[in-house]
């Protein structure tokens, strides 16, 4: 059962996602905590593919309330659990110009905190302008079809 805690909509609308990668997260036991509270926040993040392993940045875990004072940092980088294969086709898809590694979603799958990762390239302002009109011209066609019944 998956359970979806946090989605990066801003990735999205910056960039085009191209492939996804499920992997997990080398966490402590008080940022698990926080994550089912809610309190995570993906904007501006990114994985890195550094020394044959990869990372997780920018990743906003609040600490958690009831914790001790040994709460990690929030914005600490965290360790991605992939295979070695997945961390080589990674790293050889970033080497292309213009692609990035973005966190999409952050969920539990069972009991384990699970994070998307999408194989993304920017959008140019057109393309990003393009993306508005697209989804403006669905919700009106939505519209149209909730008055018609």
């Amino acid at each position: 059962m998956i359970k979806v805690i946090a989605t990066n909509k801003k990735a999205y609308h910056d960039y085009f996602i191209e492939e996804t990668y499920e992997a997990g997260i080398a966490l402590v036991g008080s940022e698990v905590k926080s994550i089912r509270l809610g309190n995570i926040n993906l904007k501006d993040s990114f994985a890195l593919v550094r020394g044959g392993s990869a990372f997780l940045m920018n990743v906003h875990i609040s600490p958690y309330k009831m914790g001790s004072y040994f709460n990690p940092e929030p914005r600490r980088e965290r360790r991605l659990l992939l295979n070695r294969q997945e961390i080589n086709k990674l790293r050889g898809k970033v080497e292309k110009k213009g692609y990035t590694l973005v966190a999409t979603k952050i969920y539990f799958k069972d009991s384990l905190v699970k994070v998307e990762i999408g194989v993304a390239k920017g959008k140019e302002l057109h393309d990003k302008r393009q993306t508005i009109k697209e989804r403006e011209q669905q919700r009106q066609t939505e519209r149209a079809l909730a008055d018609y019944n």
